[in-house]
């Protein structure tokens, strides 16, 4: 018996080393086996009432007799003795047992049975069966001593093995869980002030395919009733950016139409890939996954990764990190395409405010200057003599020279070449020296990233207007009302805005005053369009500053 204990001890420990449950379950029955000199093993696995097996484990019985008994038992018959009273039991003869059910064709015929619970924390986990002792007729006192000293050791092994099993399964959770929070904050910061949907898109494709493992991942876009290839990583055939692919009857408008993760597997939805989706343009995929880029009810497109790089199938919980990166991703492209309407609609109304203010232009001077001319031919006309006549119309041809410079310095006012062909810095030295010619002297110090070649893009159309159109309205004040001499132009480009100012030595006035001739109105209501901000300093009799701080924006890199 010394002997025996021994073997049990050391059998016992091969199975309290191991922390993986089925490991432990395999390792139990080839110790109960060894211990009695079964033939054949088996252990029940009680369901969560208790009342019938969840899981029938066997040892000594091939698979193609395994596949000829067909379901495994339940726990009916001398199997749901032990489950009834959990308690051990040894019979000579099994099939001679008043509860015995036979056995089903196929099975092998079994005569000595020994069945032993194990109970964990006093609770019945399932049972050990043990049929058919090789060198005797029925299993001994000491064989189920023995064995009821293995469910013990068994017991505490697979509760260790389940609490482990518990926490490590946790542990996966807990750091899937990490993972996906640190994706959805990579996007956020990387994606953060980013309006560009081109650089968003660009993006998302890279840290997406990173995040699971993807050989390629793309994103279609729904643009005019089709698919367009906005952006891609990893593995991508020649063509396939900016590639159009029917709206219908493909994976990306199934996952579209159903708003649910469509899966491209060995077998499934081939047709739909291969006859009207990616395939066409040579994409080759094993499997695939359909994601929607849904935010707040409205679907922008499809993120599609194809085959992970270590050539296993995309998990659950890869699905669900994807799934959380693409709801974060269509709030970026939903951001983006709403800072794309808001930056039509300020250029919309900056072309509005400027149409206006060439309203008041000519109202001012031309159409004035008119009504001024019409008048002195009329009073000539009334009076009738040559002498008059001949003043009016000396006096009206002298006005038409002015009226006509007046429209020639609109018309060139209105769009400088040089602005559009030159940029910033050459249009508003252009300015100033014209101004020069009225008797107003300027100096000018520009520094912008473009001129300087700081920046590969020049700013955008909407903001090298506003600059210039902020110079001229300050100089033309400077000059029309406050009869400045001297004035200084400074444009100043830092991190993330463009700084305008403009000094002068004029007659100065009170910003709070409501004076329309002096531009203000119009100054002001360009850098509201382009979220930037305006500071005017002056009093009566003194010099008068006005500085505008503009965020930068620049033009898009041609692609």
């Amino acid at each position: 018996m010394a002997q025996g204990s021994r073997a049990i001890l050391s059998i016992a420990r091969g199975v309290l080393a191991e922390l993986d449950l089925e490991v432990v379950l395999e390792r139990v029955l080839d110790a109960a086996r060894e211990l009695t000199g079964a033939r054949y093993a088996a252990l029940g696995v009680l369901d969560d009432s208790r009342t019938r097996l969840a899981r029938f484990l066997t040892l000594g019985i091939d698979e193609p007799t395994r596949a000829a008994i067909g379901p495994l038992p339940t726990g009916r018959g001398v199997l749901g003795e032990l489950i009834a009273d959990a308690v051990p039991l040894r019979i000579a003869d099994v099939g001679s047992h008043p509860h015995s059910y036979g056995f089903p064709p196929g099975h092998p015929a079994m005569r000595s049975f020994l069945g032993v619970p194990v109970l964990i924390d006093g609770q019945p986990f399932g049972n050990l069966y043990l049929t058919d002792k090789l060198d005797a007729d029925e299993f001994s006192a000491e064989d189920e001593q023995a064995v009821v000293q293995l469910a013990d050791f068994a017991a505490v092994a697979i509760d260790h093995a389940r609490r482990y099993s518990g926490a490590e399964s946790q542990r996966i959770e807990l750091a899937a869980s990490v993972e996906a929070l640190d994706a959805t904050l990579q996007i956020s910061r990387a994606l953060g002030g980013q309006t560009d949907l081109a650089t968003i898109l660009e993006l998302v494709a890279k840290r997406g395919r990173a995040l699971v493992g993807a050989r390629t991942l793309l994103i279609e876009i729904e643009r005019d009733g089709e698919f367009e290839v906005a952006a891609a990583a990893g593995e991508i055939p020649g063509g396939l950016l900016a590639a159009r692919i029917p709206l219908e009857d493909s994976m990306s408008s199934a996952a579209l139409h159903t708003r649910l993760t469509q899966r491209l597997g060995a077998d499934t939805d081939r047709t739909r890939f291969e006859g009207r989706g990616l395939a066409r343009f040579g994409v080759v995929a094993r499997e695939g996954l359909f994601v929607p880029m849904i935010f707040r009810s409205t679907a922008y497109g499809v993120l599609v990764a194809l085959d992970r790089l270590d050539g296993d199938e995309f998990t659950a919980r890869q699905v669900a990190l994807l799934e959380s990166f693409a709801a974060s991703a269509a709030a970026a492209v939903a951001t983006a395409a709403s800072a794309a309407d808001e930056r039509r609609r300020q250029s919309l109304g900056a072309a509005e405010a400027e149409r206006g203010r060439w309203a008041r232009e000519l109202h001012d001077e031309t159409l004035q200057s008119l009504a001024h001319l019409r008048l002195l031919l009329a009073s000539a006309q009334r009076r009738g003599t040559v002498e008059a006549l001949r003043g009016a119309v000396e006096s009206g041809l002298a006005q038409l020279e002015v009226d006509i410079t007046n429209l020639r310095s609109l018309i060139t006012e209105l769009r400088p070449a040089a602005l559009d062909e030159l940029g910033t810095e050459a249009a508003v030295r252009a300015l100033a020296e014209r101004l020069l010619r009225t008797g107003v002297e300027v100096a000018v110090s520009i520094d912008l990233a473009y001129e300087a070649g700081r920046a590969a893009e020049r700013h955008t159309p909407e903001l090298e207007v506003a600059m210039y159109r902020i110079v001229q309205e300050a100089l033309t004040n400077a000059a029309r009302h406050g009869h400045a001499q001297h004035a200084t132009v400074e444009i100043a480009e830092g991190p993330s805005a463009v700084r305008v100012s403009v000094r002068d030595d004029g007659a100065g006035f009170d910003p709070l005053s409501q004076q329309f001739g002096f531009g203000l109105v119009g100054i002001r209501e360009r850098c509201e369009l382009l979220a930037g901000s305006l500071s005017v300093e002056s009093a009566p009799g003194g010099p008068t500053t006005v500085t505008a701080l503009l965020p930068t924006q620049r033009r898009a890199a041609p692609r």
